[in-house]
């Protein structure tokens, strides 16, 4: 892909991100179940993490995944770099690291998509403020539908990592990311650096990038088979999982 159409694919993306998350063109935003909806996901998402977390060489590329990807982290400010800045971020990375920044955002309003209509599901029910379960849960995640677009946004987070795993594979791109940071910092693309430097220090502690994305994309292409199936136990065996139980207070984004 050239340069120039990388550039056209992020300000498109960086036009949808402004268009999902404005509460004036998207009032479901405003919705006092969407918080507790990515609480429950945030903890959802760490129970499925917690061997990758329990292991030196995967926790820094799962903490990534989790905080950075589709966890607790506000992407908002990162996206603003980008859009504000997004020529002269043209001339700073490299296009590996473009391609990941660019999928990154699609993977962000592709979720927070989904989360607005899971969100507007959950609200329907006879008691919108009650705690979400297991089973209200799988139904607004029935209810959002999209079956083609769910396996496109596991196929964007599997995206990401593959794209840092190339990264850190090529000779000469860390030294380049580093060499922008004074230049980034000063033209105001601080978070969207940092968010490249995670992911890069992550994935090179990794050394081989396979065994994780792989068994990334398996379970969560399972969980997803299973949700639209209506299966009664759609996660496995944890602490999240079991019925009736709510979370409260941290933000993630929707489930793949």
């Amino acid at each position: 892909m050239s340069h120039a159409l990388q550039r056209h694919r992020l300000g498109q993306r960086l036009a949808w991100q402004q268009a999902v998350n404005d509460p004036l063109r998207e009032p479901r935003n405003r919705l006092a179940t969407l918080p507790p909806l990515r609480a429950w996901q945030a903890k959802r998402l760490a129970d499925s993490f917690r061997d990758f977390l329990a292991s030196p060489r995967m926790r820094p590329a799962a903490e990534f995944f989790l905080t950075d990807l589709y966890g607790e982290r506000d992407f908002s400010a990162r996206d603003r770099d980008v859009a504000r800045i997004l020529p002269l971020m043209a001339r700073l990375l490299p296009d590996t690291l473009l391609v990941a920044a660019t999928d990154a955002i699609e993977l962000a309003v592709l979720s927070h998509a989904f989360d607005l209509r899971m969100a507007e599901a959950l609200a329907a029910r006879p008691r919108p403020g009650a705690p979400i379960t297991v089973d209200d849960y799988a139904a607004a995640y029935r209810a959002a539908g999209c079956p083609r677009l769910r396996r496109h946004q596991i196929e964007l987070i599997l995206g990401v990592g593959w794209t840092l795993d190339a990264a850190v594979r090529k000779h000469g791109v860390y030294k380049l990311l580093r060499a922008s940071r004074l230049p980034a910092k000063a033209a105001g693309l601080s978070e969207l650096q940092g968010f490249l430097e995670r992911g890069f220090s992550a994935f090179d502690a990794l050394g081989g990038a396979g065994e994780f994305l792989e068994a990334i994309g398996r379970r969560e292409r399972e969980v997803s088979r299973r949700l639209f199936a209506g299966e009664p136990d759609p996660f496995g065996e944890g602490p999240s999982r079991t019925r009736g139980r709510g979370t409260g207070g941290s933000r993630a984004r929707s489930d793949p």
